[in-house]
């Protein structure tokens, strides 16, 4: 996730000090990975330096000095920009769980162990974000249906792979 893309979309509903925009990005996108305060303060910093927000105001109020930041029209554009443009789909061709059934058989270890103990791993975390799901607004149902989704697939390559092991073996180790 592009957090400086993230965080200009947040302003364009208006000016915000650091600490709103850390708040709103949890609530909304945080749920499993909130922001760090240093990691807003830099983005902004550098979204600041590259002209796409700028300092509405500063406030103090007997604390300590408060920057409220609006995007610029150069931000509007390249949020804009970002929005519209489709994200890369991610092959997995260099996946770490192929890498480890593959030494598995070269190292004469059990794969097909490897494998069951990694969809024992899966279904574990699918129960987990069937719960979360069950229980959560609909923000929190939507992710977890794109996590699941994609665990799915995962269970179904591990189901293939394990019966294509005799197969493999032979290619990898002659």
């Amino acid at each position: 996730m592009s957090i400086g893309h993230t965080l200009l979309g947040l302003l364009e509903s208006g000016p915000r000090h650091g600490y709103d925009l850390k708040r709103t990005f949890d609530e909304k996108f945080g749920h499993d990975r909130p922001l760090h305060y240093g990691q807003v303060y830099a983005t902004m910093s550098r979204l600041l330096k590259n002209g796409l927000v700028e300092v509405d105001g500063v406030e103090s109020d007997g604390g300590p000095e408060r920057k409220r930041y609006a995007i610029t029209d150069a931000g509007i554009t390249d949020v804009g920009a970002w929005l519209s443009q489709p994200e890369k789909p991610e092959p997995y061709l260099q996946s770490t769980l192929y890498a480890k059934v593959v030494l598995a058989l070269l190292t004469g270890r059990s794969a097909s162990g490897l494998l069951d103990a990694q969809r024992s791993e899966h279904l574990r975390l699918m129960r987990v974000l069937t719960d979360r799901k069950r229980k959560g607004d609909l923000a929190d149902q939507l992710i977890c249906d794109y996590a699941l989704f994609h665990l799915e697939a995962d269970l179904r390559w591990l189901e293939l792979t394990g019966a294509r092991l005799d197969q493999l073996a032979e290619v990898i180790a002659p």
